[in-house]
């Protein structure tokens, strides 16, 4: 079990333009200039890439990609660790909202390429769908209203 160098440079590839979709996205949505998000999105970038090499590399350890790159993210940006000020100085010049575009986009093909399998599940699936959109909002809602609360803004 080793690290697939044709697969790494691939979904580096594929990170890239994911990035260079996420600048433009944000440059026509929130005006943000280009060349002040790049440096933010090329640490985002090489944080994806060392979670995605990492989970691969330790292919037993059942953690998924994303939980790597979060507790990745969050160790560098503590607020004792020396590459705390700089990454968020970056990366504060890319819009979280901005990376949402492409990256539904991305779910959107990825679940229309098994659209057989979702055929396979039929009415069940709309059923499933209302159930977790509607505790994820009123999740979220229930979490929101507490925080302001407590926060004496309501």
């Amino acid at each position: 079990m080793g690290l697939d160098t044709q697969k790494t440079f691939n979904q580096l590839i594929i990170m890239l333009l994911v990035g260079v979709m996420i600048l433009i996205g944000q440059r026509v949505g929130y005006g943000i200039p280009v060349m002040n998000a790049i440096p933010g999105m090329l640490i985002i970038i090489a944080i994806c890439m060392a979670s995605l090499i990492i989970r691969d590399l330790m292919p037993n350890v059942k953690f998924p990609a994303f939980a790597w790159a979060s507790l990745i993210g969050l160790i560098l940006c503590m607020p004792f660790m020396p590459t705390a000020e700089t990454v968020l100085r970056f990366t504060k010049e890319v819009n979280f909202l901005g990376t949402t575009t492409p990256i539904l986009a991305i779910a959107g093909i990825s679940v229309g390429n098994r659209i057989d399998e979702f055929k396979k599940l039929s009415w069940r699936i709309v059923i499933i769908s209302f159930v977790v959109f509607a505790g994820t909002f009123f999740g979220s809602a229930i979490i929101a209203h507490i925080v302001l609360k407590l926060q004496g803004i309501i």
